[in-house]
């Protein structure tokens, strides 16, 4: 069994898992969203071989549902479930960053081997592979600050992986209600892995 629930909104739906952190989709309606989610259980599959782990995903089962928001329609999953204000223990927090830390290997790794120039889409739209790198980086430092990460602009890799590694010593720790930071821990860990997955599978569609 596969427990994920759905963030509704006015006209797309998120599939997420509550198990694997990142392993989100959207599509329009529940059902598309699922099947899409599903679809993508090959490709998640080498993340999580990455970190250590055996993914072996079964049926589906909507455990919740979420209201969404334009977010949603814009592509970007923004509802916080009440599920994730359960308590995390250190091997549940510890098993979710694994994942987080094989992400931003593979994202690094696969930025690494592509061209600067990716594919555009059918009306010419889509950045170009810098600015992919550069938005992933920028969004992360903003999201660590809902977890009282906080790090001024980078001036280097080395300030962009000094970051990374307090966001992930951050959210190893297990956590117990009651929320006192931006975001729960959970759900920051699922955001992040989220934001680095989707763009990974990005340059590797358009390159």
């Amino acid at each position: 069994m596969t427990r994920i629930y759905l963030e509704v909104g006015p006209k797309k739906v998120f599939a997420c898992s509550l198990e694997w952190p990142g392993w989100c989709r959207v599509a329009k309606g529940e059902e598309a969203a699922i099947d899409l989610l599903m679809e993508y259980a090959p490709r998640y599959r080498v993340i999580a071989e990455r970190a250590g782990l055996r993914f072996e995903p079964g049926d589906p089962v909507v455990v919740a549902r979420e209201p969404g928001s334009d977010m949603t329609d814009f592509g970007a999953p923004f509802a916080i479930p009440e599920l994730d204000q359960a308590p995390i223990d250190a091997e549940t927090a510890g098993r979710w960053v694994a994942l987080l830390r094989a992400a931003w290997e593979l994202f690094d790794e696969v930025a690494a081997e592509s061209p600067e120039d990716l594919r555009k889409g059918p009306r010419g739209g889509g950045r170009d592979l810098s600015k992919v790198m550069a938005h992933v980086a920028d969004a992360e430092r903003a999201y660590a600050r809902k977890v009282d990460v906080r790090h001024k602009p980078y001036k280097s890799q080395g300030d962009r992986d000094a970051m990374r590694e307090e966001l992930a010593e951050v959210l190893s720790r297990p956590w117990q209600p009651p929320q006192t930071t931006g975001w729960p821990p959970a759900y920051a860990v699922r955001r992040t892995a989220w934001h680095v997955i989707d763009h990974l599978w990005e340059i590797e569609d358009r390159r």
